[in-house]
């Protein structure tokens, strides 16, 4: 990956705000891999950069004082780790201040797929989305205001306020989509430097949801989950099968929600069958 500091689109009417990223874009590239695995990664920060950056991959065992030390612009590291346990994690950068690295976007997901694969506790999806919430500031705050939570302006959902809700945001031109009856399953991590997040699906009910995202961990039937800071779930909705409904996927704080972080999950019969397969699971 490359760290980018360049201004990036923060709402849907395409309003930007200078920010640090992982290769442009927030949140970063999508990782996955399955249990097992070793993963080979390299980190560049870029020339024109005038921070100094780092990667901190909440799926490795490492050593934070060499794998996941800072460089300098235009250095690049290189480490590798095995991914030993399942679930979906967090990426971020770590270098100092790290309350303002991640707020101004540098943020991912790695989701590390089980070895032994689907089973009755765990099982397959038809349809799988990625929403990573974090925070906005205002522009110009500081780093020591922004770990205080001191210019707060609202929630990002894959990089923007109100990413997919029309109905709050008439300039929201996207969705999620499935057809009714589906299992959809979200990848939802929290990316947000200092609150927790109160995930729940209006109109409907959490089917299963699995803490951390391992098929261990396993709840069923539950209303709202609560997802500290730098930390994923994996939660599977299920809608009913002989109707079209809609969700609306939320943060039930409403600072959050009303800022930001509502999400519309549409069930219809004409839903795009991309959408959840494929590249179409973290909707740019």
């Amino acid at each position: 990956m490359t760290v980018k500091e360049v201004d990036v689109v923060v709402d849907n009417a395409g309003t930007k705000q200078a920010m640090w990223t992982y290769n442009g874009t927030i949140p970063g590239p999508l990782v996955r891999v399955k249990q097992g695995d070793v993963v080979d990664f390299t980190l560049l920060n870029h020339a024109d950069n005038e921070q100094s950056h780092s990667m901190d991959f909440h799926a490795a065992r490492a050593d934070v004082l060499d794998e996941f030390e800072s460089i300098k612009p235009g250095q690049t590291k290189q480490f590798t780790f095995k991914a030993e346990y399942p679930g979906v994690f967090i990426y971020h950068c770590g270098s100092d201040s790290m309350a303002e690295h991640i707020a101004r976007g540098m943020y991912g997901v790695i989701i590390v797929d089980p070895a032994e694969g689907y089973s009755e506790n765990f099982p397959k999806a038809d349809r799988e989305y990625v929403l990573v919430q974090g925070d906005l500031f205002a522009p110009g705050t500081s780093a020591d205001d922004m770990k205080m939570g001191n210019g707060w302006k609202g929630a990002l959902v894959n990089g923007r306020q109100f990413h997919y809700d029309p109905v709050h945001d008439p300039n929201a031109s996207q969705t999620l989509e499935s057809r009714p009856g589906e299992r959809v399953r979200i990848h939802f991590v929290n990316a947000m430097i200092n609150e927790a997040a109160a995930f729940h699906p209006i109109a409907g009910i959490w089917e299963q949801v699995w803490d951390n995202g391992n098929p261990k961990n396993v709840a069923w039937g539950l209303q709202t989950v609560e997802v500290p800071p730098a930390h994923g779930l994996t939660l599977d909705i299920v809608s009913p099968a002989d109707r079209p409904t809609n969700n609306a996927l939320v943060d039930h704080r409403m600072k959050h929600a009303l800022n930001g972080a509502i999400s519309v999950l549409m069930n219809h019969a004409d839903a795009d069958p991309k959408k959840g397969r494929g590249d179409q699971q973290l909707l740019r």
